[in-house]
């Protein structure tokens, strides 16, 4: 057990240096140069130029920025934005609350929609319902949330006027986008449950079950749902790193505050260490969520722990 735990966090440190790593390089790869942008549209000379370049530590040796890059963060500083000046900590921390409660919203639609239809699909195997169901999950799944979220605007807020278009503070605001989110992740969540209920559905146990008399509720509580969710569980760890890609194309898409924002800003804008630290805080998200999924695995089926 303990060597498995430790296997899985010697795993989330690994993973977390190499998305650093990555985008690290792709960024300065990347055509452009952050003190051009800056000083856009003030004819800088070039001993402006490497004036801001110097300021801005772009001057330096690759494997020097990178060297400092990776020392500032395990020390917990991931610098300052190059145009705003303000440590990066503050610019994510201030957006960090609008995202989290969209992830959360989005999360918990997912699980109660994802969960029910599964469950009740897998009950009515092969009618009209069924049927719907899984055509709707695959057309949520295929569909691109831009695309979706620009669909929902025109629909719910510009046609019928039920919801605001942009903007965050109520519930109102927080209703679509989370609705999109959850529902789009609802869509793989309820085909695997489906699968798994009814391929436990025909195991020897549960006919055994059904032979000593017990109702079906019954049997459905004891020896199908258990079984058949633990599967679930990972899937459910996959699905809170695309709530938080998600949340990207979301906040853009309804002008919502959040790191998402903040990341397209930034790119657009080339300042480095904001994206990576946003790039940062969210893988960090993602291996924690995935970490107590694994645990939360390990602890509902013994079986993993002899792995």
């Amino acid at each position: 057990m303990l060597r498995l735990i430790a296997r899985r966090a010697l795993g989330a440190v690994v993973t977390l240096w190499g998305v650093t790593t990555v985008v690290f390089l792709l960024l300065r790869v990347l055509p452009g140069d952050p003190a051009l942008t800056a000083l856009a549209g003030s004819g800088a000379s070039d001993a402006a130029l490497a004036q801001a370049r110097s300021q801005m530590g772009l001057d330096e040796p690759l494997p020097l920025q990178y060297g400092r890059y990776l020392s500032n963060i395990v020390r917990g500083d991931m610098g300052r934005s190059l145009f705003s000046n303000r440590p990066v900590v503050q610019v994510l921390g201030d957006q960090l609350p609008a995202t989290l409660e969209l992830a959360a919203a989005a999360l918990l639609i997912t699980l109660v929609v994802g969960l029910g239809i599964g469950v009740i699909t897998a009950l009515r195997a092969g009618s009209w319902l069924d049927r719907l169901a899984v055509a709707g999950a695959v057309l949520g799944v295929s569909t691109p949330i831009f695309w979706s979220g620009l669909l929902a605007v025109w629909l719910f807020a510009l046609v019928l006027d039920w919801l605001p278009a942009t903007g965050a503070g109520s519930l109102a605001h927080l209703a679509m986008p989370a609705a999109l989110l959850g529902l789009v992740g609802a869509g793989p969540l309820a085909r695997l449950v489906r699968a798994n209920l009814l391929t436990t559905l025909r195991a020897d146990y549960v006919t055994v079950a059904r032979g000593k008399g017990l109702p079906t509720p019954v049997v459905i509580r004891r020896h199908v749902l258990r079984n058949s969710l633990l599967p679930a569980i990972n899937l459910i760890g996959l699905q809170a790193g695309f709530l938080l890609g998600g949340t990207v194309v979301t906040e853009t898409v309804f002008a919502r505050p959040g790191i998402g924002r903040v990341v397209v800003d930034a790119i657009l804008w080339q300042d480095f260490p904001v994206v990576q630290g946003a790039v940062l805080l969210m893988a960090a998200t993602y291996v924690v969520i995935n970490l107590v999924v694994d645990l939360a695995a390990l602890v509902l089926d013994p079986r993993l722990r002899q792995v």
